[in-house]
């Protein structure tokens, strides 16, 4: 980008972090005006300290390091904020959106300090520096990006009321006990819980540990994969070795997600994991897939959480969920009705994601 000059944050903007007041949980009286904190709106109270545009970033707590979390974010009119979150008001020649999308991303890496939960400190907040160009250029940048991120909302809104459809889907077919319940180890031919250690990582792309971060609603996520060496893999797969078709349940920190393991790749389960290898005779993958993910068995694993501070679900407990069990022709009906629904996923899965790195590559571009 051209015509364009690296200035302090101090030096652009007001810095108002002395107007923050935290208020106790206990404290808060329920209102209208949003109460933010480091990542965003965490209660709505009665009362407000500011009525302006305003750009907070995390001071600490925030998504430091993240590359899709933002650490910064936009804030209009009327809203109190406590002292998890820098408040900063642009100068006169400094849009506030320009501000927001110049640090949303901002690479705080060698200004963040704390062995546990990492701080931006206002003093190491007012060194950061951003490229500053003249006002007309910042808006046409903000009108290109933000164009941009509308698209990728839109994406994800579609892929949402898909899921959604899904699930209705499910209800429709199977819901309002029109069928007897059975319990998952039931209606699996094996289930097998991880192994109680830490997998020795490999830097060869060669066999998969599947972790609870890389499962999700229904499908794999494979950003943040990790792998390991044959020897290692044989020592994992030593109580089964996992198949395609088999279910892999995340027991611990976000759980309840599920996915199926695809064909092509030699899994082993990573820690927190468990594997649900389904009685074919009885039902299909996709059919109970889907019925471990539903509300219902979502609310049977929240009962029988076993944790005050990260959610966890016994094993034992898990094979006790229980599901409907529907007519084996039923389930195919479903299964065929949900592939067809992930044909369409995976069109708008490609647009989103090809969205994505033209967003990632406007930031790069403009900010990098």
């Amino acid at each position: 980008m051209s015509e364009r000059k690296m200035v302090k944050l101090e030096d652009v903007c007001e810095i108002l972090d002395s107007k923050r007041i935290p208020i106790t949980a206990s404290d808060r009286k329920e209102g209208q005006y949003p109460y933010y904190g480091a990542n965003g709106v965490q209660d709505y109270v009665d009362d407000y300290i500011f009525d302006d545009e305003l750009v907070l970033l995390a001071e600490d707590g925030g998504n430091f390091g993240s590359k899709d979390r933002p650490i910064a974010y936009r804030v209009s009119g009327k809203c109190w904020v406590n002292n998890h979150a820098h408040v900063l008001k642009p100068k006169e020649g400094l849009d506030v959106d320009y501000l927001c999308y110049s640090l949303m991303f901002y690479d705080v890496g060698s200004l963040v300090n704390g062995a546990t939960r990492m701080k931006l400190t206002q003093a190491a907040m007012r060194q950061m520096v951003i490229p500053k160009c003249d006002l007309e250029k910042q808006r046409e940048i903000v009108h290109i990006l933000s164009n941009v991120k509308s698209v990728i909302s839109k994406r994800q809104q579609q892929l949402s009321a898909l899921d959604n459809l899904i699930k209705a889907r499910f209800v429709e077919m199977f819901g309002d006990g029109k069928y007897e319940f059975k319990s998952v180890e039931e209606l699996c031919s094996e289930i097998v819980d991880c192994p109680h250690t830490t997998p020795k990582y490999d830097g060869e792309l060669k066999n998969p540990a599947i972790r609870t971060s890389e499962i999700k609603k229904g499908y794999i996520t494979w950003e943040s994969m990790k792998f390991v060496s044959d020897d290692e893999y044989e020592e994992r797969i030593a109580r089964l070795r996992p198949e395609a078709g088999d279910i892999v349940y995340g027991r611990e920190g976000t759980f309840g997600n599920a996915a199926i393991l695809p064909a092509g790749y030699k899994f082993c389960l990573g820690q927190r994991v468990m594997l649900l290898r389904p009685n074919y005779k009885k039902t299909s993958s996709e059919y109970l897939l889907h019925a471990v993910i539903s509300d219902d068995v979502y609310k049977q694993a929240l009962d029988k959480n076993n944790a005050s501070t990260v959610a966890h679900v016994n094993v034992k407990d898990v094979k006790q969920f229980k599901v409907p069990l529907p007519p084996l022709d039923l389930q195919k009906q479903f299964a065929d009705f949900v592939s067809q629904i992930d044909k369409t996923k995976a069109n708008i899965q490609k647009s989103l994601e090809k969205s994505q790195i033209l967003f990632d590559g406007l930031m790069q571009e403009y900010f990098g």
